[in-house]
Protein backbone atom coordinates (compact mmCIF):
# COMPACT_ATOMS: atom_id res chain seq x y z
CA UNK A 1 0.00 0.00 0.00
CA UNK A 2 1.10 3.69 -0.78
CA UNK A 3 1.94 5.78 2.07
CA UNK A 4 -1.20 7.99 3.10
CA UNK A 5 -1.03 11.60 1.59
CA UNK A 6 -0.99 14.35 4.03
CA UNK A 7 -3.43 16.44 2.70
CA UNK A 8 -3.44 20.83 2.72
CA UNK A 9 -7.44 20.70 4.02
CA UNK A 10 -7.48 17.55 6.67
CA UNK A 11 -10.40 18.24 7.54
CA UNK A 12 -11.83 17.81 4.28
CA UNK A 13 -12.86 13.89 2.87
CA UNK A 14 -10.93 12.76 0.23
CA UNK A 15 -11.71 9.68 -1.31
CA UNK A 16 -9.13 8.00 -3.55
CA UNK A 17 -10.27 5.82 -6.51
CA UNK A 18 -9.30 2.31 -6.79
CA UNK A 19 -5.68 1.66 -7.68
CA UNK A 20 -6.53 -0.26 -10.82
CA UNK A 21 -9.66 1.48 -12.02
CA UNK A 22 -7.71 3.97 -14.40
CA UNK A 23 -6.60 0.61 -16.26
CA UNK A 24 -9.96 -0.89 -16.84
CA UNK A 25 -11.05 2.51 -18.05
CA UNK A 26 -8.04 2.59 -20.52
CA UNK A 27 -8.46 -1.01 -22.05
CA UNK A 28 -12.32 -0.38 -22.43
CA UNK A 29 -12.10 3.04 -23.89
CA UNK A 30 -14.14 3.08 -27.73
CA UNK A 31 -11.84 2.06 -30.93
CA UNK A 32 -14.83 1.42 -33.34
CA UNK A 33 -16.37 4.49 -34.64
CA UNK A 34 -19.41 3.21 -35.17
CA UNK A 35 -19.91 1.94 -31.79
CA UNK A 36 -19.06 5.29 -30.81
CA UNK A 37 -21.70 6.84 -33.24
CA UNK A 38 -24.02 4.65 -32.29
CA UNK A 39 -23.67 5.26 -28.74
CA UNK A 40 -24.60 9.34 -29.61
CA UNK A 41 -27.19 8.32 -32.15
CA UNK A 42 -25.47 9.81 -34.99
CA UNK A 43 -24.91 8.25 -38.18
CA UNK A 44 -22.15 6.07 -39.06
CA UNK A 45 -21.16 8.36 -42.40
CA UNK A 46 -19.97 11.48 -39.91
CA UNK A 47 -17.07 9.32 -39.55
CA UNK A 48 -14.17 8.61 -42.28
CA UNK A 49 -12.26 5.37 -42.10
CA UNK A 50 -9.18 6.53 -43.91
CA UNK A 51 -8.73 8.87 -41.91
CA UNK A 52 -9.71 6.05 -38.97
CA UNK A 53 -6.87 4.26 -40.39
CA UNK A 54 -4.42 6.66 -40.63
CA UNK A 55 -5.03 7.71 -36.79
CA UNK A 56 -7.20 5.34 -35.07
CA UNK A 57 -10.77 6.48 -32.58
CA UNK A 58 -9.72 6.37 -29.03
CA UNK A 59 -11.81 7.86 -26.24
CA UNK A 60 -12.70 6.66 -23.05
CA UNK A 61 -16.66 6.11 -22.20
CA UNK A 62 -16.24 8.63 -19.44
CA UNK A 63 -15.71 11.23 -21.84
CA UNK A 64 -18.21 10.34 -24.08
CA UNK A 65 -20.50 10.10 -21.31
CA UNK A 66 -20.10 13.79 -21.33
CA UNK A 67 -20.66 14.40 -25.07
CA UNK A 68 -23.98 15.51 -26.22
CA UNK A 69 -26.53 12.69 -28.10
CA UNK A 70 -27.34 13.74 -31.18
CA UNK A 71 -25.35 16.53 -31.68
CA UNK A 72 -22.84 16.24 -34.66
CA UNK A 73 -21.20 19.73 -33.32
CA UNK A 74 -20.45 17.90 -29.86
CA UNK A 75 -17.36 20.31 -29.08
CA UNK A 76 -15.95 16.96 -27.70
CA UNK A 77 -16.62 14.59 -30.27
CA UNK A 78 -15.00 16.88 -32.65
CA UNK A 79 -11.70 17.04 -30.93
CA UNK A 80 -11.71 12.49 -31.30
CA UNK A 81 -14.22 12.25 -34.24
CA UNK A 82 -11.63 11.03 -37.59
CA UNK A 83 -12.93 12.79 -40.35
CA UNK A 84 -12.66 13.35 -44.27
CA UNK A 85 -11.00 16.69 -44.24
CA UNK A 86 -8.11 15.30 -42.36
CA UNK A 87 -7.04 13.46 -45.64
CA UNK A 88 -6.66 16.67 -47.92
CA UNK A 89 -2.91 17.76 -47.51
CA UNK A 90 -2.35 21.21 -46.91
CA UNK A 91 0.81 23.25 -47.59
CA UNK A 92 2.79 24.14 -44.76
CA UNK A 93 0.85 20.81 -43.18
CA UNK A 94 3.42 18.44 -42.03
CA UNK A 95 4.43 14.96 -39.88
CA UNK A 96 7.04 16.80 -37.45
CA UNK A 97 5.55 20.50 -37.34
CA UNK A 98 7.85 21.08 -34.47
CA UNK A 99 10.90 19.67 -35.74
CA UNK A 100 11.33 17.52 -32.79
CA UNK A 101 13.57 14.82 -34.72
CA UNK A 102 15.88 17.52 -34.74
CA UNK A 103 16.16 17.82 -31.22
CA UNK A 104 16.25 14.42 -30.34
CA UNK A 105 19.92 13.24 -29.38
CA UNK A 106 19.28 10.08 -27.59
CA UNK A 107 16.15 8.17 -27.51
CA UNK A 108 13.19 9.31 -25.91
CA UNK A 109 14.53 12.42 -24.62
CA UNK A 110 13.62 15.87 -26.87
CA UNK A 111 16.27 18.91 -25.40
CA UNK A 112 14.85 22.44 -27.96
CA UNK A 113 15.27 24.70 -24.20
CA UNK A 114 18.37 25.24 -22.41
CA UNK A 115 17.27 24.47 -18.87
CA UNK A 116 14.73 21.74 -19.00
CA UNK A 117 14.61 18.67 -20.94
CA UNK A 118 11.53 16.48 -22.27
CA UNK A 119 11.46 12.78 -22.03
CA UNK A 120 8.96 10.50 -23.73
CA UNK A 121 7.50 8.67 -20.49
CA UNK A 122 5.27 6.75 -22.98
CA UNK A 123 4.26 6.42 -26.16
CA UNK A 124 0.78 5.63 -25.65
CA UNK A 125 -1.77 7.75 -24.70
CA UNK A 126 -5.75 7.22 -22.99
CA UNK A 127 -7.27 9.29 -26.22
CA UNK A 128 -6.61 10.27 -29.73
CA UNK A 129 -6.60 13.53 -30.17
CA UNK A 130 -7.47 14.74 -33.96
CA UNK A 131 -5.09 17.64 -33.35
CA UNK A 132 -2.11 16.09 -31.58
CA UNK A 133 1.15 17.63 -33.18
CA UNK A 134 2.64 14.07 -32.44
CA UNK A 135 0.19 12.09 -34.23
CA UNK A 136 3.03 10.63 -36.68
CA UNK A 137 5.84 10.59 -33.71
CA UNK A 138 8.14 7.51 -34.22
CA UNK A 139 6.68 6.51 -31.04
CA UNK A 140 8.69 2.72 -31.27
CA UNK A 141 12.12 4.39 -31.71
CA UNK A 142 11.62 6.51 -28.76
CA UNK A 143 11.02 4.27 -25.83
CA UNK A 144 12.66 4.78 -22.30
CA UNK A 145 13.09 0.76 -21.05
CA UNK A 146 15.98 -0.24 -20.02
CA UNK A 147 19.37 1.06 -21.72
CA UNK A 148 17.36 3.66 -23.18
CA UNK A 149 16.38 5.13 -19.85
CA UNK A 150 20.17 5.15 -18.76
CA UNK A 151 21.06 6.73 -22.03
CA UNK A 152 18.35 9.66 -21.20
CA UNK A 153 19.71 10.03 -17.06
CA UNK A 154 23.23 9.61 -19.20
CA UNK A 155 22.13 12.79 -21.18
CA UNK A 156 20.91 14.94 -18.01
CA UNK A 157 23.96 14.22 -16.13
CA UNK A 158 26.19 15.34 -18.64
CA UNK A 159 23.86 18.96 -19.31
CA UNK A 160 23.87 20.79 -16.14
CA UNK A 161 22.14 23.30 -17.30
CA UNK A 162 18.62 21.38 -16.82
CA UNK A 163 16.71 22.42 -13.81
CA UNK A 164 13.77 21.04 -14.71
CA UNK A 165 12.90 17.18 -16.33
CA UNK A 166 8.96 17.21 -18.34
CA UNK A 167 8.01 13.92 -18.54
CA UNK A 168 5.14 13.75 -22.08
CA UNK A 169 4.20 11.29 -24.38
CA UNK A 170 1.54 10.24 -25.84
CA UNK A 171 0.84 10.75 -21.99
CA UNK A 172 3.49 9.52 -18.94
CA UNK A 173 0.19 8.99 -17.01
CA UNK A 174 -0.42 5.64 -18.98
CA UNK A 175 2.63 4.15 -17.17
CA UNK A 176 1.99 2.33 -13.78
CA UNK A 177 2.82 3.95 -10.73
CA UNK A 178 5.49 1.88 -9.78
CA UNK A 179 7.34 2.44 -13.24
CA UNK A 180 6.70 6.36 -12.70
CA UNK A 181 8.16 6.21 -8.78
CA UNK A 182 11.51 4.55 -9.55
CA UNK A 183 11.93 7.35 -12.85
CA UNK A 184 10.82 10.35 -10.41
CA UNK A 185 13.15 8.67 -7.78
CA UNK A 186 16.11 8.44 -10.17
CA UNK A 187 15.46 11.78 -12.03
CA UNK A 188 15.99 13.41 -8.43
CA UNK A 189 19.52 11.73 -7.90
CA UNK A 190 20.68 14.28 -10.40
CA UNK A 191 21.29 17.52 -7.93
CA UNK A 192 21.00 19.76 -10.86
CA UNK A 193 17.09 19.09 -11.49
CA UNK A 194 14.75 21.57 -9.53
CA UNK A 195 11.53 20.82 -11.23
CA UNK A 196 9.31 17.95 -12.19
CA UNK A 197 7.12 18.69 -14.70
CA UNK A 198 3.81 15.89 -16.06
CA UNK A 199 1.98 17.21 -19.28
CA UNK A 200 -1.09 14.65 -19.45
CA UNK A 201 -4.75 14.60 -20.32
CA UNK A 202 -5.63 11.82 -18.12
CA UNK A 203 -6.99 13.66 -14.99
CA UNK A 204 -9.31 15.41 -17.74
CA UNK A 205 -10.38 11.93 -19.51
CA UNK A 206 -9.92 9.08 -17.18
CA UNK A 207 -9.92 10.96 -13.63
CA UNK A 208 -9.74 7.56 -11.68
CA UNK A 209 -5.93 8.05 -12.81
CA UNK A 210 -5.40 10.55 -9.76
CA UNK A 211 -4.37 7.41 -7.39
CA UNK A 212 -2.85 7.08 -4.24
CA UNK A 213 -0.10 6.00 -5.58
CA UNK A 214 0.59 8.26 -8.49
CA UNK A 215 0.35 10.93 -6.12
CA UNK A 216 2.80 9.81 -4.02
CA UNK A 217 5.23 9.13 -6.57
CA UNK A 218 4.68 13.16 -7.55
CA UNK A 219 5.72 14.32 -4.04
CA UNK A 220 7.93 11.62 -2.76
CA UNK A 221 11.05 13.37 -3.93
CA UNK A 222 12.40 16.75 -3.18
CA UNK A 223 11.77 17.83 -6.20
CA UNK A 224 8.63 20.70 -6.90
CA UNK A 225 5.89 18.45 -8.58
CA UNK A 226 4.19 20.86 -12.03
CA UNK A 227 1.28 18.83 -13.38
CA UNK A 228 0.24 20.82 -17.04
CA UNK A 229 -3.46 19.29 -17.70
CA UNK A 230 -4.75 19.34 -21.12
CA UNK A 231 -8.55 20.78 -21.26
CA UNK A 232 -9.87 22.62 -24.28
CA UNK A 233 -13.59 23.18 -23.38
CA UNK A 234 -15.44 23.66 -20.44
CA UNK A 235 -17.88 21.16 -21.07
CA UNK A 236 -14.57 18.10 -20.52
CA UNK A 237 -14.60 19.11 -16.58
CA UNK A 238 -17.36 17.08 -14.68
CA UNK A 239 -17.32 16.39 -10.97
CA UNK A 240 -15.17 13.45 -11.15
CA UNK A 241 -12.11 15.68 -12.95
CA UNK A 242 -12.91 18.18 -10.05
CA UNK A 243 -12.61 15.79 -7.56
CA UNK A 244 -9.33 14.63 -9.57
CA UNK A 245 -7.41 17.32 -9.57
CA UNK A 246 -8.45 18.56 -5.70
CA UNK A 247 -5.99 15.27 -5.21
CA UNK A 248 -3.58 16.73 -6.57
CA UNK A 249 -4.02 20.47 -5.25
CA UNK A 250 -4.40 18.81 -1.96
CA UNK A 251 -0.95 17.52 -1.92
CA UNK A 252 0.78 19.70 -2.75
CA UNK A 253 0.97 19.50 -6.93
CA UNK A 254 0.79 22.88 -8.52
CA UNK A 255 -2.03 22.40 -11.50
CA UNK A 256 -1.64 24.27 -14.37
CA UNK A 257 -3.69 24.14 -17.83
CA UNK A 258 -3.06 24.69 -21.74
CA UNK A 259 -5.11 24.29 -24.19
CA UNK A 260 -5.05 24.81 -28.25
CA UNK A 261 -7.38 27.31 -29.99
CA UNK A 262 -9.47 25.26 -32.27
CA UNK A 263 -12.20 26.09 -34.98
CA UNK A 264 -15.39 24.67 -34.35
CA UNK A 265 -14.62 23.50 -30.73
CA UNK A 266 -13.43 26.73 -28.71
CA UNK A 267 -13.62 29.56 -31.09
CA UNK A 268 -15.40 32.35 -29.34
CA UNK A 269 -14.72 34.55 -26.23
CA UNK A 270 -17.60 32.61 -24.06
CA UNK A 271 -16.28 29.28 -24.11
CA UNK A 272 -12.69 30.46 -24.17
CA UNK A 273 -14.09 32.62 -20.63
CA UNK A 274 -15.91 29.77 -19.47
CA UNK A 275 -13.10 27.59 -19.37
CA UNK A 276 -11.19 29.63 -17.69
CA UNK A 277 -13.60 30.61 -14.73
CA UNK A 278 -14.42 26.79 -14.56
CA UNK A 279 -10.56 25.84 -14.31
CA UNK A 280 -10.12 28.01 -11.66
CA UNK A 281 -13.11 27.42 -9.83
CA UNK A 282 -11.54 23.95 -10.00
CA UNK A 283 -7.97 25.18 -8.52
CA UNK A 284 -6.64 24.90 -11.98
CA UNK A 285 -4.47 28.12 -13.07
CA UNK A 286 -5.10 28.91 -16.55
CA UNK A 287 -1.40 28.85 -18.58
CA UNK A 288 -1.42 28.59 -22.32
CA UNK A 289 -3.40 29.08 -25.04
CA UNK A 290 -1.74 27.62 -28.67
CA UNK A 291 -2.55 28.41 -31.78
CA UNK A 292 -2.61 25.20 -33.74
CA UNK A 293 0.65 23.11 -34.39
CA UNK A 294 0.74 22.60 -38.14
CA UNK A 295 0.42 18.83 -37.91
CA UNK A 296 -0.81 16.98 -41.13
CA UNK A 297 -4.37 15.71 -40.86
CA UNK A 298 -5.59 18.99 -38.47
CA UNK A 299 -5.59 21.79 -40.75
CA UNK A 300 -9.36 22.22 -40.45
CA UNK A 301 -9.03 23.07 -36.73
CA UNK A 302 -6.77 26.04 -37.36
CA UNK A 303 -7.63 29.62 -36.54
CA UNK A 304 -5.55 32.51 -38.41
CA UNK A 305 -3.24 34.73 -35.90
CA UNK A 306 -5.34 37.82 -36.10
CA UNK A 307 -8.58 35.87 -34.98
CA UNK A 308 -6.84 34.88 -32.41
CA UNK A 309 -5.45 37.79 -31.06
CA UNK A 310 -8.51 39.14 -31.30
CA UNK A 311 -10.60 36.51 -29.08
CA UNK A 312 -7.55 36.91 -26.42
CA UNK A 313 -8.35 40.54 -26.49
CA UNK A 314 -11.65 40.75 -26.00
CA UNK A 315 -10.95 37.97 -23.24
CA UNK A 316 -8.94 39.97 -21.43
CA UNK A 317 -11.62 42.98 -21.44
CA UNK A 318 -14.08 40.34 -19.63
CA UNK A 319 -11.62 38.39 -17.37
CA UNK A 320 -8.91 39.53 -14.16
CA UNK A 321 -5.12 38.98 -15.97
CA UNK A 322 -4.56 35.94 -14.20
CA UNK A 323 -7.27 34.13 -16.27
CA UNK A 324 -6.10 35.18 -19.25
CA UNK A 325 -3.89 32.47 -20.64
CA UNK A 326 -0.96 33.06 -22.49
CA UNK A 327 -1.22 33.16 -26.66
CA UNK A 328 1.53 31.42 -27.53
CA UNK A 329 3.38 28.92 -30.41
CA UNK A 330 5.77 27.25 -30.85
CA UNK A 331 8.54 27.54 -33.27
CA UNK A 332 11.25 25.61 -34.01
CA UNK A 333 14.28 26.77 -33.65
CA UNK A 334 13.63 29.00 -30.71
CA UNK A 335 14.78 29.53 -27.32
CA UNK A 336 11.39 29.59 -25.80
CA UNK A 337 7.42 29.87 -26.41
CA UNK A 338 6.68 32.81 -29.08
CA UNK A 339 4.22 34.92 -27.29
CA UNK A 340 1.22 36.25 -29.57
CA UNK A 341 0.48 39.95 -28.81
CA UNK A 342 -3.19 40.57 -28.34
CA UNK A 343 -4.95 42.23 -31.13
CA UNK A 344 -4.65 46.13 -30.19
Amino acid sequence: MPPTIPLKNPDMTLTWPAPDAWQQALRSAVTDTNELLALLELPADLADDRAHAQFELRVPRGLVRRMHRGDPQDPILLQVLPQGREMTPVTGFSTDPLAELGSNPVPGVVHKYRDRVLLIGSGGCAINCRYCFRRHFPYQENQLGGDQWQQALAYIDAHPELHEAILSGGDPLVTPDSRLERMIADLAKRPHLKRLRVHTRLPIVIPERVTEGLVSALTATRLKPVLVLHCNHPQEIDASVRDAIRRLIDAGVTVLNQAVLLREINDSVDTLRILSETLFESGVLPYYLFVLDPVAGAAHFDIDDETAKRLVAELQAQLPGYLVPRLAREVPGEPSKTLLAPKD
